[in-house]
Parts: structure tokens; C-alpha cells; sequence
């Protein structure tokens, strides 16, 4: 029986690409039934889009006859404030990344779902991505041995945009260009190694604000994990390496600037080498045709959530701890020194 889901919020582009993709798939079983938005020509334009309810309070979008779920797709300012009165109303609930603006917006998230005892999720892409999946399930089954480091490298081409037309830069409504789109890539860690130790960084502004960074994050086991992101760089091709001490990991072509421009006919995304085997693994799992392929794959996961056919992607839970590694980047930048995950002064960020 499908589920019926509704969407709060359509600023987040991301969400558009789930409702094609469960319009499309009858076997996701998701019937989009609602919307909401607080920006009317958006509401009505996905209205139309979705053949959707479209709702102009969120009190009657919640009320919707047999609404069982919501994505939540608002600007990120709005996060706290719609999963408050969601968990409330007994919806299950999938948030866009980041969680929230502040850890005190993050907090009050937690203690909704928590409160209201709702099923949760988080929408990360990085973490249902069949390649990054294989990246874990290596780590986990110890084949590459202890490891030592692993870098993460990400991107987008801003410069291609209209950046005053776009909420995304707007520091009320999602910060700016380094809380909002490096927090991919730090939770990426954070799936794979867990909550770090501490964070060394430097984001510095190029174009746009903060959209250059690279982050050192330190674990307790020794590891070091790099996160190097430029908001303004058109191509490139590896994104993540992982070195172990029998063995290293490379993958290609997991971001905007490398999945969208061309590549060799028949090059790999992932490989790995190993000390026994003296030579290049090549995974059969294929590297995605284009980003938009990526961001699309997320609709089957979710659609599985909201039937309770898997656990969530990432909880409330997770999604505060990603921000508070996001956050410390910051203090660390204007400190100039290594800041604890622990530090109280992360809250005031």
C-alpha cells in the first residue's frame, strides 16, 4: 500500500528530484499527496508540477487526510521550527542537510523526535551512494589493515550560478556556502570513522563567502581525516582516498565537479590495492552518469524509510554531531588552532 507523503518546503532542489523519481517508480509505493511553502509562487509552481494539495499553512498541510510522512525541504533556517510541529503531529519525517543552522536549532530537533517518539531520518546521499556503501564495507572488514588517513575532496562551480537569486547564500537562511555544502563531506567522515576527537581548519572566501576550506579532523585511534572543499572549481576527478596500512583505497567521480564533465571511456570510480594481492581491484559498481543521477538514487532509500523497510539513513542524533564538526571548522578558522568537538563555545557558533 502506498505511502502518503507530503513536502514541506521546496526550496531544497533536491527534493524535486525524489518526487520525479517516486512519480516514475510505481515499486517505491509513495503517493505525494501535499505541499507546503512559505514562498506562494514556488508552492503553486510544485503544485502544479506534483498534480499535490497545495497548503499555504502548515497546520492545514498537516491535517491533509491520511498524511502519514513529510520530507522536509525548507530553507534550513526553518528546519527546527517545521520538525517541531511535524513530530508533533505523528509524522515520519525526512530532513534535508544540514540539520539546522545552530546546535541550539539542532538540539530542539532532537528533542522533538525524541519527544514525540517519530521515525527520523536525515536525507544524505553520500551515505546510500553504492560506491561509498563499498568504501564502508571495506573499511569494516579490515582489509586494508589499521588506518591512517583518509581525504575527501569536494566541489560545486558556483561561479556558473546566479548567486543573488539563490537563498542558499542568504546567512539567514542557511549560513553560508561552506555550512551548507561541506557538510556533505563531513558527514561522510563521520559515517565512515565516527565522531572525531578535534578539527584544525582554514575556510577563506574566494568569490563567495567561506566557500574555500580544508579540515583536519583528528580521531582518538590515531586516524586523520581531510576534508578539502572549493565552491568554485569546474572539474576535477578523485574525491576520496583512504590509505590503510596494507592497502589504499581511491575513488573518482562522487561530486559535482567530477561526475559532470567528461571522463575516459571506461575509467573506474573505485579501486582499491592491497599488499597481498600486489595490484589495482577494480569494483564493479558503476560511477554514476551525472550528479543529478546521484542526488535521484536517494528517493528509493527514503521511499524504503517511510515503509519502515530499513532504518533510518542517519538519525536526529547524527545529524547533530555533523553539524557540531561543521561548526567547529569555524572556530577553528578564526582561532587559528585546534579546536576540541567538545569545546562549549561550538554552541555559540
Amino acid at each position: 500500500m502506498p505511502v502518503k507523503v507530503g513536502v514541506l518546503g521546496f526550496a531544497h532542489g533536491h527534493v524535486n528530484a525524489y518526487c520525479a523519481q517516486w512519480q516514475q517508480r510505481a515499486e517505491d509505493q509513495i503517493e505525494l499527496v501535499a505541499g507546503w511553502d512559505h514562498n506562494p509562487a514556488r508552492l503553486a509552481q510544485n503544485a502544479d508540477r506534483y498534480a499535490i494539495q497545495p497548503y499555504a499553512a502548515v497546520e492545514e498541510f498537516l491535517a491533509h487526510p491520511g498524511l502519514q510522512a513529510v520530507v522536509i525541504a525548507a530553507e534550513t533556517s526553518l528546519h527546527a521550527a517545521l520538525v517541531e510541529q511535524a513530530a508533533a503531529a505523528g509524522k515520519i519525517i525526512a530532513l534535508q542537510k544540514p540539520i539546522a543552522l545552530t546546535l541550539t536549532e539542532a538540539d530542539r530537533i532532537v528533542a522533538a523526535v525524541e519527544r514525540h517518539a517519530v521515525p527520523f531520518t536525515m536525507a544524505w546521499q553520500m551515505r546510500v551512494d553504492p560506491q561509498n556503501i563499498q568504501i564502508k564495507d571495506l573499511l569494516e572488514s579490515g582489509l586494508l589493515g589499521k588506518i591512517s588517513m583518509l581525504r575527501r575532496r569536494h566541489g560545486l562551480p558556483a561561479q556558473q550560478w546566479d548567486i543573488p537569486s539563490m537563498w542558499h547564500f542568504d546567512p539567514a537562511l542557511n549560513r553560508d556556502i561552506w555550512a551548507d555544502d561541506s557538510a556533505h563531506p563531513i558527514d561522510f567522515i563521520h559515517w565512515l570513522l565516527g565522531t572525531p576527537e578535534s578539527v584544525t581548519a582554514e575556510i577563506w572566501t574566494h568569490l563567495i563567502p567561506n566557500d574555500h576550506g580544508v579540515a583536519l579532523f583528528r580521531y582518538a585511534d590515531g586516524v586523520m581525516a581531510e576534508v578539502t572543499c572549493s565552491f568554485t572549481c569546474l572539474a576535477a576527478e578523485n574525491t576520496t582516498e583512504v590509505i590503510g596500512l596494507n592497502g589504499s583505497i581511491v575513488q573518482n567521480y562522487g561530486d559535482v565537479p567530477s561526475c559532470n564533465v567528461p571522463r575516459p571511456a571506461g575509467a573506474p570510480g573505485l579501486k582499491w590495492y592491497t599488499g597481498e594481492k600486489k595490484e589495482w581491484t577494480f569494483s564493479d559498481v558503476p560511477s554514476p552518469a551525472s550528479h543529478s543521477t546521484r542526488i535521484a538514487a536517494l528517493a528509493t532509500p527514503l521511499a524504503d524509510f517511510f515503509h519502515g523497510r530499513r532504518p533510518p539513513i542517519a538519525s536526529a542524533e547524527e545529524g547533530r554531531t555533523s553539524l557540531r564538526m561543521t561548526l567547529a571548522c569555524y572556530l577553528s578558522s578564526r582561532e587559528g588552532r585546534r579546536v576540541a568537538l567538545e569545546d562549549e563555545r561550538i554552541a555559540k557558533i
